[in-house]
């Protein structure tokens, strides 16, 4: 057999085996790497470069110890799944970093990183200063997260002391022009609801390239004529527009007690209260 074409075939044969093993190997091996995947990944790598390429061997101990690392990986998997020492042993832990915005300068020694990076990877997650940081830990992957001090932390409706209704994931309803019926079974909806909601923009199935839905039964069109805009603009819900006039009135507040600017101070104080007697004139809805 010409070497040309032994390549071409051991080739094709690497890269249908590597996607059979990655395929077996999960989802896990596309993403963050922990050490061990790490190593995995460029091994195996390094057996397809191998079977394409050396002629002199037989390719096929090549595929052999491909599937012989695929098993130890496979059991690795197991053993962490079943046990938390071995997670622990092979992933290693979660490492903290900083605690109440003070660095633990031994942590940062023992995973080999130096102050630039940590303030790079503070930087990152929107803290400019350790003084508002919290809690700050190196994960097995080797990504930095951040929980910053309370105050620092932007408002939500459970701080406000307001109940917002849950919001669901969109369904994509029509695709390419065709309707996908299990999106529409999942929300409870039926080709007939699609119809009518179709008739009210006034579209035909075959223009639209995409229809989202989401959990309010709101319809997102994107047609294939670019030029034609045909989605309606939503309305605020009374509960939703009551929880942005309170977040701005909390804002007003803590910006309020922030400052030490006296003239701002009264300036953001009047402000506020003025919000709190709109607020309270919006009964029964505020109520």
């Amino acid at each position: 057999m010409p070497g040309e074409l032994e390549i071409l075939l051991r080739t094709l044969s690497a890269v249908v085996v590597l996607f059979l093993m990655t395929k077996l190997l999960g989802k896990r091996q596309i993403s963050q790497l922990s050490l061990f995947e790490y190593i995995t990944g460029i091994t195996i790598g390094n057996l397809a470069a191998y079977i394409s390429l050396d002629l002199d061997a037989q390719w096929y101990y090549g595929l052999i110890s491909i599937v012989v690392w695929v098993g130890i990986s496979l059991l690795v998997d197991y053993l962490q799944l079943k046990s938390k020492t071995a997670r622990d042993f092979i992933d290693t832990k979660t490492t903290v970093l900083v605690r109440s915005g003070k660095i633990l300068e031994h942590n940062l020694r023992k995973e080999r990183i130096t102050a630039d990076e940590l303030m790079q990877q503070l930087r990152k997650n929107n803290a400019f200063s350790l003084a508002d940081v919290e809690f700050a830990s190196i994960e097995p992957s080797g990504e930095i997260n951040v929980l910053l001090t309370k105050e620092n932390q932007p408002l939500t409706a459970k701080d406000l002391g307001l109940s917002i209704q849950n919001e669901h994931v969109p369904q994509i309803v029509i695709m390419d022009g065709e309707i996908l019926d299990k999106p529409l079974k999942e929300m409870g909806l039926d080709r007939n609801w699609l119809k009518k909601k179709l008739d009210e923009y006034s579209v035909k199935q075959d223009e639209i390239y995409i229809a989202q839905v989401d959990s309010k039964q709101e319809m997102y069109l994107d047609l294939y004529a670019d030029h034609i805009n045909v989605n309606k603009k939503k309305t605020s819900p009374p509960g939703e527009l009551l929880a942005l006039l309170k977040k701005c009135e909390a804002d007003l507040k803590l910006y309020a007690d922030k400052t030490k600017d006296k003239e701002i101070k009264q300036l953001h104080e009047r402000f506020s209260t003025d919000l709190e007697n709109v607020l309270s004139d919006m009964n029964p809805m505020a109520k």
